[in-house]
């Protein structure tokens, strides 16, 4: 579904990415993992067009995306959930959920029903919401799209537990529906159990691939440890 291979990318003169390699294939969740400032979100940037590679290969479905601007890559179906969340802050959540629908399996019913809070909360302006319910109208805003593909970057960083629980909730029951994701977060007790395949990064460069099951202490303490 998703192939990127050997991918440099660049800002001004600095070079941020240096050969990245992934692949996601369909129903698959991947998980893009790596210490703060290894090139995380630079990827996904390169992926969506937002920070072009300048090198590589970026392909969707056998589609090459690096010729395209940002918006037809959404609309051949990726879903971006940004770091950061970026609501927009004066609409209600119901707005922001239609605001970039596209027809398919999840509506309004759908996600509503994957965030209860949201339904709770449909005529408030989302720049009212809590940080942990700006997370989940993030995720259902991107779900309205229908994508083939989502793009999860820090999916619960800096949440309060009992928000974190209801995230995670929802990412698996994603997972169960066959969800294709990508997603970024540095919670590994949530986020092993439940990815078919990882990629680490370091420095700009993939550093490891494997399974969740070979990712082992000495991995750990080398690519993720503090």
């Amino acid at each position: 579904m998703l192939n990127i291979a050997g991918i440099e990318t660049f800002y001004g003169p600095s070079q941020a990415l240096f050969g990245v390699d992934l692949y996601v294939a369909a129903g698959e969740m991947v998980a893009l993992m790596g210490r703060n400032g290894m090139g995380k979100t630079t990827t996904i940037r390169s992926l969506f067009g937002l920070t072009p590679a300048a090198s590589g290969t970026i392909e969707f479905e056998s589609r090459d995306l690096r010729k395209l601007p940002s918006y037809r890559i959404a609309r051949l179906g990726l879903g971006l959930v940004p770091e950061g969340r970026r609501c927009f802050p004066n609409l209600t959540v119901r707005e922001n959920l239609i605001a970039t629908a596209r027809p398919g399996q999840w509506d309004l019913m759908q996600v509503e029903r994957l965030f209860p809070r949201l339904a709770e909360r449909a005529q408030q302006s989302a720049q009212t919401l809590s940080g942990g319910e700006q997370q989940m109208l993030a995720i259902g805003r991107a779900l309205m799209t229908n994508p083939r593909l989502l793009v999860l970057d820090e999916a619960t960083e800096g949440l309060a537990p009992v928000i974190r629980k209801e995230i995670w909730a929802a990412i698996h029951t994603l997972k169960q529906q066959g969800q294709s994701t990508l997603i970024v977060d540095k919670s590994l007790s949530e986020l092993l159990p439940l990815v078919d395949r990882c990629t680490i990064l370091e420095k700009g460069r993939t550093a490891w691939s494997g399974l969740p099951g070979e990712l082992d202490e000495g991995i750990r303490d080398r690519y993720l440890g503090v």
